[in-house]
């Protein structure tokens, strides 16, 4: 592979009547003849980026002469929608982008969104207890997680359901650092995470088989198969199912997870697909943790628990199930132009007992006692129906070709959850040290369950979301692109937290110059915006919150995309954030009052390689350093502002059998400010720390092989939350059997 191998030009596949003009008529194709029609162009991939760019579409920067034929190893993608819609390459994507292929997950066992996130580059994460998570990017927290680019409105009661989900029914994570409110609509300006789920694409019978087994009893099973379900393989089926069983660190803690997923893709002509797929996620979770350890004793000091301390009682649970409904879509028509229509309706429930110590308990150091919580039951579901529609194509506009995308979007999410207090104290207001006994080393759960009482809402709102959308891509020179765009949302809830309705138009903007055959340089600014239902004193609810990012950088893309490296400069505003004001209420009501303030800044460089630097090895590097500060100080001090993660596999070429590989990650020190026993405010820091992390794998044959990984292999001691002890996993080993056939 040699760096300076030529760019390739920007070309337009199969497009005689680029002139034409487009139609929707798709929606009347006519099903009577679906078992047996012409299967589409390339359907035995088993790459939808793949499956795209092989029919007759605009793709710009990637080679004519090479359609997606990259190999199943890669941890890169050809082209990708992520960010603007348009199909573009990596390096004409006006944004940091970062791209977890099923190889990358595969080689890292990353099994879950949260251990994906936890590995891609410039994204940090906080633990609040055994089930919840938290994520952000250059300082902001992320809410914004699509489903094959379907917007869902993410609260703190339901991102553990989400990024909880099993990545064996996805294709590629795909993570845009920075505002996305043209993708996304509503949000934060942190960076969206966009889960493109696996398709029915093999004309042959095919699939694999997996079980591991590792650290802490936990067995995974997983089977994925797909076959054709007429002879031509224009009607295709496909089904992933799997088990997991998991014991944990921490004391008495179990997990069991299962899900199925169907999919039926057809071919209802030779340029015209339909594809259905069904979703289901189960989860029981045994002695869960709410909330972390105490942080103080009653003398001051530090507590330091033992990592394998579980809080929670033995009456303690965790459920959740989760069913999706997926619909899309697609016709290419002659001109280059085509149309993608997505639907998808999704059904979340939760249901929990927990019992709460943490932080703001402050036990005797010797005897344990002095603890004291409080006991909760909760149940909540989350409903949402989603339609999604777009059409892009090519167009000609003084004597250059250029690429236009339009769309609507509409959404509805029903959120509603209720509680019960469960309480043993005479005020009724918690569980106190008499109730749990010694919490210290000799706690084991064993307490009766407190009085609980009667159930109360929550939560019960109705978010609506209408939105329309359109990005075009204008060829100003042969070294020289304009990507302009722009999203309109009409944003309205209704519900227990307000009535509120809101209307935004979101601009986004980025130029690109190649300067050579390697490299571009490029700039772009996007923005998002964020309903609140916090009021001033005169009543009117407060401006949306909004987010502007500004970023500006290199990028570069080696052996036809294999291979890219991107360097980042960013700036990240937050605006109308709403604060209290001390003394003041709405209307001289007992509503608190709220004043917008300027927010938060955030700037900052990143850099990430990603990709093949020779056939034989495959790498990942990403670096993030940023400053983010409000009107307080530091802002979201909790998080890392510097961070580095690795990880490479090296297939060896004189044992092509085996492959061997590992990383590392690090993180810079953190602090958070604690409310202390003599009612001062303490800060407490994490220091900074590495996690490394080896794997290798032996290909027995070729359908049989055989891996094992270490995860934090020096067996390091972290926090991942401070505000309550909350450790992160220490060393753990699992062994992978994988059969292909």
């Amino acid at each position: 592979m040699s760096a300076t191998c030529r760019r390739p030009a920007r070309f337009v596949v199969h497009t005689p009547h680029s002139h034409k003009l487009f139609t929707l008529s798709l929606l009347a194709v006519s099903l009577h003849s679906l078992f047996e029609l012409p299967s589409a162009h390339a359907a035995d991939s088993n790459s939808s980026a793949t499956r795209e760019a092989q029919q007759d579409v605009v793709v710009y920067g990637a080679s004519a002469n090479n359609s997606v034929d990259q190999s199943n190893q890669d941890y890169q993608v050809k082209t990708t929608r992520a960010g603007t819609k348009l199909l573009l390459t990596p390096r004409d994507v006006p944004q940091s982008l970062s791209v977890i292929t099923q190889q990358r997950m595969q080689d890292q066992q990353l099994q879950t969104i949260n251990d994906v996130l936890n590995n891609t580059t410039g994204i940090t994460s906080e633990r609040d207890d055994s089930e919840r998570a938290y994520y952000y990017s250059r300082g902001f927290k992320i809410n914004n997680f699509t489903f094959d680019d379907i917007p869902t409105s993410m609260g703190d009661s339901w991102n553990y359901g989400d990024t909880a989900s099993d990545t064996a029914i996805y294709e590629r994570i795909e993570v845009v650092r920075g505002a996305t409110g043209l993708m996304t609509g509503a949000g934060s300006p942190a960076a969206s995470v966009n889960m493109v789920r696996k398709h029915a694409d093999s004309k042959t019978a095919t699939g694999s088989l997996e079980a591991s087994y590792g650290s802490w009893n936990k067995q995974r099973y997983i089977a994925d198969l797909s076959t054709p379900l007429n002879q031509s393989g224009s009607l295709r089926g496909r089904v992933i199912a799997g088990y997991q069983n998991q014991d944990s660190w921490l004391d008495r803690y179990t997990k069991n997870t299962k899900f199925l997923y169907t999919a039926i893709d057809a071919d209802l002509s030779a340029r015209t697909t339909l594809s259905l797929a069904f979703d289901y996620q189960d989860a029981d979770t045994s002695n869960p943790t709410w909330g972390g350890n105490p942080v103080f004793y009653s003398n001051g000091t530090l507590t330091h628990y033992r990592r394998s301390l579980n809080s929670a009682a033995d009456w303690t649970y965790y459920h959740t199930t989760v069913r999706k409904l997926y619909a899309d879509l697609v016709h290419h028509f002659d001109n280059g132009w085509s149309t993608h229509l997505n639907g998808t309706h999704a059904e979340n429930t939760f249901s929990d007992k927990l019992l709460y110590v943490g932080y703001l308990s402050m036990p005797d150091r010797d005897s344990g006692e002095g603890a004291n919580g409080f006991g909760s039951k909760d149940r909540g579901k989350r409903e949402l129906t989603s339609m999604d529609g777009y059409a892009s194509g090519p167009f000609a506009l003084f004597g250059r070709q250029h690429q236009l995308m339009l769309g609507v979007n509409y959404s509805r999410q029903h959120n509603a959850t209720n509680s019960s207090n469960g309480t043993t104290s005479e005020d009724g207001s918690e569980i106190t040290s008499s109730d749990l006994g010694i919490f210290n080393n000799h706690w084991n759960g064993n307490i009766a369950q407190p009085t609980w009482g009667d159930w109360y809402q929550n939560a019960d709102d109705i978010i609506r979301q209408k939105s329309a959308y359109t990005a075009a891509r204008f060829s100003l020179a042969e070294p020289l692109a304009l990507i302009v765009g722009a999203r309109y949302t009409q944003y309205r809830s209704d519900g227990s937290s307000g009535d509120m309705e809101k209307n935004n138009l979101t601009p986004y903007a980025g130029v690109i110059y190649d300067l050579n055959d390697t490299w571009s340089a490029y700039a772009s600014y996007t923005s998002i915006f964020q309903p609140q239902t916090y009021r001033d004193s005169t009543g009117h609810y407060l401006s949306p919150i909004t987010g502007k990012s500004y970023e500006t950088g290199l990028k570069s893309a080696w052996d036809d995309g294999r291979l890219t490296a991107t360097f980042a400069i960013f700036r990240i505003e937050q605006n109308n954030v709403g604060q209290e004001q001390d003394g003041v209420y709405v209307n001289k009501s007992s509503e608190q009052a709220y004043v917008a303030t300027k927010g938060a800044r955030s700037k900052g460089a990143e850099f990430e390689l990603n990709g093949a630097i020779t056939d034989n090895l495959q790498t990942t590097f990403g670096a993030t350093r940023y400053v983010a500060t409000d009107s307080a100080g530091r802002f979201n001090s909790n998080q890392p502002q510097t961070a580095f993660k690795l990880f490479s596999r090296y297939q060896l070429p004189t044992l092509p059998e085996l492959t061997v590989g590992g990383g590392i990650t690090w993180q810079n020190r953190v602090f958070w400010d604690v409310a202390a026993p003599d009612g001062s405010t303490q800060r407490i820091y994490q220091s900074s720390y590495p996690l490394a992390s080896l794997f290798t794998r032996y290909q027995i044959n070729k359908q049989v092989a055989v891996q094992a990984n270490i995860n934090n292999l020096f067996d390091r001691t972290y926090y991942t939350y401070r505000n309550g002890d909350v450790y992160g996993e220490p060393r753990n080993v699992s062994v992978n059997l994988s059969y292909q056939f």
